[in-house]
C-alpha cells in the first residue's frame, strides 16, 4: 500500500509554511516569513501577520507542490493548523485549506499546532517511540508533554505560566539592543561569552509541579543591565545570553520540538543531561524546529495512516485549542 501524500498548511503566527509528506518522507517544505515587517514594532503583530499570510498563501503553496514534483490532484490529504495560535493568521490558513480541499475534492484535518511540532521529528528519525516526552520550546508555547499516542492521546504535564521561552528571549534582546526576533541573536552572541560570569535564576518553576516561569529570569538581566548602564560600566551581550519527567514516567526517549529548539544551547545542553541520565535525546534539524508546513502535514499524514476521521469543513479555527485535542472537532 502506497503511503499517504499529505499536504500541509501552518498559519500560526508569522511565517506561512507549506509542506508536502508522504508517508514520513519529507518531499517540499516551502515558508514565506513576514519577520522583517514585524521588526520595527519589535514583536509580532497579528494584523501584520494575517495580511501577509493572504498575499503568501497562493505563491507558497504553488512553490512547495513544484519543488514536490506533483499536482494538487495527487495528494490524499490536506491538513492544516487548527489552533493554537493568531486567530486571525488561523483564519487564514484554515480558510484556504478548505477552499484547496473543497476544490480538489479532498479530505481535510485541523490538526493541533503543538502535536505537529511533535510529529515532525518522525520526518528526521523515523517513528516516535511510544510512549515519549516532549519539551516543547517557542516564541509562543513553553510545555512538557507525555505522548503515548501522537495520534490518539496527549497528555500536558506542565507549561508556562507567564512568558514563553521565546518571548522571554524577545524581551531580553530588547534590553540588550539586538533586533527581533531575540533568539537567534542572543544565540550568536552567546557563543562568543562566558556563560559562568552571571549567576542568572533559573527558568523553572520550582513548586513542585513542570510548569515553567521565565518572568523572573528576564526581569533579572533587565536589573542587571539598568545597574551596569547607570554605573557607566559596558554591558557584554555575549555573556547574558525534563529529564525529570522521564524518570517519573519510565520513558526513556525525550523529542524536544518548537523554535526554540534550534538555540544551540539548548541543544548542547540537553543532550549532556540526557546522556547522563541514559536518555535517547531527539531534536529535529533547525529548519524544522521553527514553524513549518512539513510538521503540519507530518502529523496529517500520521492520521491518515492510522486511520483518522478527517475533520468536517465546519471545524473553525481556535486561538486557543488544547494540546489534548490533537485534531479539531
Amino acid at each position: 500500500m502506497t503511503a499517504p501524500l499529505v499536504l500541509g498548511i501552518e498559519t500560526s503566527c508569522d511565517e506561512t509554511g507549506v509542506g508536502l509528506v508522504r508517508g514520513s518522507e519529507l518531499l517540499a517544505d516551502a515558508v514565506a516569513s513576514s519577520v522583517e515587517e514585524h521588526a520595527r514594532f519589535g514583536g509580532v503583530v497579528p494584523e501584520v501577520a494575517s495580511r501577509a499570510h493572504l498575499e503568501a498563501m497562493v505563491p507558497t503553496v504553488d512553490r512547495a507542490l513544484d519543488k514536490a514534483g506533483v499536482r494538487l490532484a495527487e495528494v490524499d490529504a490536506i491538513a492544516v493548523t487548527a489552533g493554537p495560535g493568531l486567530a486571525g493568521a488561523l483564519l487564514v490558513g484554515v480558510s484556504a485549506a478548505k477552499a484547496y480541499a473543497i476544490a480538489a475534492g479532498k479530505p481535510i484535518y485541523g490538526v493541533n499546532h503543538l502535536a505537529a511540532h511533535v510529529a515532525v521529528d518522525q520526518l528526521e528519525h523515523g517513528p516516535l517511540p511510544a510512549p515519549v516526552i516532549a519539551l516543547l520550546v517557542s516564541g509562543g508555547h513553553s510545555s512538557l508533554l507525555l505522548v503515548p499516542d501522537l495520534a490518539n492521546e496527549v497528555v500536558p504535564l506542565g507549561s508556562t505560566i507567564d512568558d514563553a521561552a521565546g518571548e522571554a528571549f524577545d524581551k531580553v534582546a530588547r534590553v540588550l539592543g539586538l533586533p527581533f526576533p531575540g533568539g537567534p541573536h542572543i544565540d550568536r552572541a552567546a557563543a562568543a561569552g562566558d556563560r559562568d560570569l552571571i549567576a542568572f535564576p533559573r527558568s523553572k518553576y520550582r513548586d513542585g509541579s513542570s510548569d515553567f516561569s521565565f518572568s523572573g529570569l528576564k526581569t533579572a538581566v533587565a536589573r542587571w543591565v539598568e545597574a551596569r548602564s547607570a554605573a557607566g560600566e559596558p554591558v557584554p551581550v555575549a555573556d547574558v545570553a525534563a529529564v525529570d519527567a522521564c524518570r517519573e514516567h519510565g520513558v526513556g526517549h525525550l523529542v524536544i520540538g518548537g523554535g526554540v529548539a534550534a538555540n544551540s544551547r539548548l541543544r548542547a545542553l540537553a543532550q549532556e543531561r540526557c546522556d547522563a541520565a541514559g536518555l535517547l535525546l531527539r531534536i529535529p534539524r533547525p529548519g524544522l524546529c521553527t514553524d513549518n508546513g512539513a510538521m503540519v502535514a507530518a502529523l496529517g499524514a500520521e492520521l491518515v495512516a492510522r486511520g483518522a476521521a478527517p475533520s468536517g469543513l465546519d471545524f473553525a479555527a481556535d486561538s486557543s485549542l488544547p494540546v489534548t485535542d490533537i485534531t479539531a472537532a
